[in-house]
């Protein structure tokens, strides 16, 4: 994304240092099957728009769909979210460039999934009405909890945005051959059309047409690759270590990641980090009920590994045929774009230009539906939770909130696009990273202890979260990525690129400790009102009888 650290930081990186390598070949050979296909995407995601608006007139249809998604649909519209162009480009690009890790990247960006089905989505979808704020708000004090989670919701919202609008623009002017701005004003533009006027239903059908569409372009390729090898997996690893310049180290793990801090960091802000991003979590109010929420992630847990498993597949088999054919490779004897590129050249070599032609346009359909997932994710934040939860005190009409809504989501594209431009030239890899931290340090901390946790205070949520916030934030402009990738600096004060190990520890507690000391009157009704919550969360009463303050 909707809302993966290391592929997407590795994607981004590659398309930002290789876009030049490969850029002059793109633009003189402008893939027109690719542009047609694109076309052809565009216009019928625009259609399923004007169908959606007719449809889209109270704030429930709007924020989610009015609940009428089934629980297929959904999980389809979830691993629509959640498989980015970056998680497709970035984990085949790693198993093409170091092997067996490729598949320990898969298995973690997966193992969120039991987190969000066994730990919040019945209850999430029982307490929720619009937004995961909705639950965390419900027996503590709204104006600060909402702020923060707001706060929280906007910032990995705006820093993801960034990645994805900047990696848009590269994928795309290397694919498309169109000058980088063109190509992040496309996709912002469309971004805006879609949530706009067609809310989440527009969007729940853009990224489900885009999940099949990646689902059916990965199987093909993967079937492609083991064709060739009689599908035996052993003929396509032997191969594949004659090919690699590794050897056989391709087929042992421990190769990108060796210290154990950042692999702990690095795993659980895959993990809790999953579970903490506001357009995933948003997903979940868009199903009738408990029953449809816990199938959406059973569903959605099946289309991610599948496709996981594929990408590994999609990556040895770069290996074998892309290495040793000068037609992918460059004077330095690298694969052109770098190895992120490893998948789309592959797509050439297995089906032609008719196939690489439709693995483009499902790249970039890729990068629009989980825009729009953001996008929503974040409109939502400024209008339902800030306006008229916090400055109207939930006495506005639907319309007024749709409207303000509507002009959260114009603004947010606007700034998509020019925060986009603005850093084109710039290492944008933090952001994601930093994306992720606050999801797990944030989000997930406080929706889990109010879920849990009977002596959760609003003090203890608003302190922690804000601990984790920081922490969050200042560990990543202090490590290496910032401070000296960016910055020029010799060494880095926090020696981790992944905070989240530090910033979880702190934000959990810091909760309790805040918790427990808090002896005030508003901290004994808060624990009072948790049977209540607990009643709510097991029969699904909904939010409409959130305790207020």
């Amino acid at each position: 994304m909707t809302l993966r650290i290391l592929s997407v930081l590795l994607a981004i990186n590659s398309l930002n240092v290789h876009a030049n390598d490969h850029l002059s070949v793109s633009s003189e050979n402008i893939n027109m099957p690719a542009v047609i296909m694109f076309i052809v995407f565009i216009s019928i995601t625009l259609g399923i728009t004007y169908w959606a608006a007719k449809k889209t007139r109270s704030a429930s249809d709007f924020y989610t769909a009015g609940g009428s998604i089934g629980g297929l649909q959904n999980g389809l519209a979830i691993a629509g979210d959640y498989m980015s162009a970056a998680s497709f480009l970035g984990i085949s690009g790693l198993v093409f460039a170091s092997g067996f890790d490729g598949l320990i990247y898969s298995i973690g960006f997966l193992v969120g999934w039991p987190v969000i089905l066994f730990l919040l989505a019945e209850r999430l979808r029982n307490l929720g009405k619009y937004t995961f704020t909705d639950a965390v708000s419900f027996r503590l004090q709204a104006l600060p909890i909402r702020s923060l989670a707001a706060c929280g919701t906007l910032a990995v919202v705006i820093l993801y945005l960034i990645a994805q609008m900047v990696g848009a623009g590269k994928l795309i002017q290397i694919l498309f051959g169109l000058d980088y701005s063109i190509a992040v004003s496309i996709v912002g533009v469309l971004m805006i059309c879609y949530v706009t006027f067609g809310g989440m239903l527009a969007t729940t059908w853009v990224q489900t047409i885009k999940a099949v569409l990646l689902l059916f372009g990965a199987t093909f390729l993967a079937l492609a690759v083991l064709y060739k090898f009689e599908f035996s997996f052993n003929m396509l690893f032997a191969e594949a270590t004659k090919n690699h310049h590794l050897g056989e180290a391709i087929m042992s793990p421990g190769g990108l990641i060796s210290d154990p801090i950042s692999a702990i960091s690095l795993g659980l802000a895959l993990m809790f980090g999953t579970a903490g991003l506001p357009h995933i979590l948003m997903r979940f109010f868009t199903v009738k009920d408990a029953k449809q929420a816990r199938s959406s992630v059973f569903f959605a847990t099946s289309f991610i590994g599948y496709f996981y498993i594929l990408t590994f597949v999609i990556g040895f088999g770069a290996i074998v045929m892309l290495s040793n054919n000068p037609s992918f490779m460059n004077e330095a004897g690298n694969i052109l774009g770098g190895n992120n590129m490893a998948a789309v050249h592959l797509s050439k070599a297995v089906g032609g230009d008719i196939f690489l032609g439709f693995i483009s346009a499902v790249a970039f359909a890729t990068i629009l539906a989980v825009v729009s997932g953001l996008t929503l994710a974040g409109a939502s934040a400024i209008s339902h939770d800030l306006y008229a939860s916090l400055l109207c005190h939930d006495k506005v009409q639907e319309k007024n909130e749709v409207m303000v809504s509507r002009i959260s989501t114009i603004m947010l594209g606007i700034a998509a696009i020019l925060l986009g431009i603005i850093f084109e030239q710039q290492n944008v890899a933090y952001m994601v990273g930093l994306a992720f931290a606050i999801a797990a340090s944030v989000n997930f901390p406080i929706l889990f202890f109010s879920m849990y946790w009977s002596r959760l205070t609003t003090r203890g949520a608003f302190i922690g979260g804000a601990a984790g916030l920081f922490t969050a934030i200042f560990c990543v402009l202090l490590g290496p990525i910032v401070w000296v990738d960016i910055l020029g600096n010799t060494e880095a004060i926090f020696p981790y690129k992944y905070p989240a190990l530090f910033s979880m520890s702190i934000a959990f507690i810091t909760i309790i400790i805040i918790s427990y000391l808090d002896k005030s009157t508003q901290a004994k009704k808060e624990a009072a009102a948790f049977d209540d919550q607990f009643v709510r969360a097991q029969t699904g009463l909904g939010a409409e009888g959130a305790v207020t303050h």
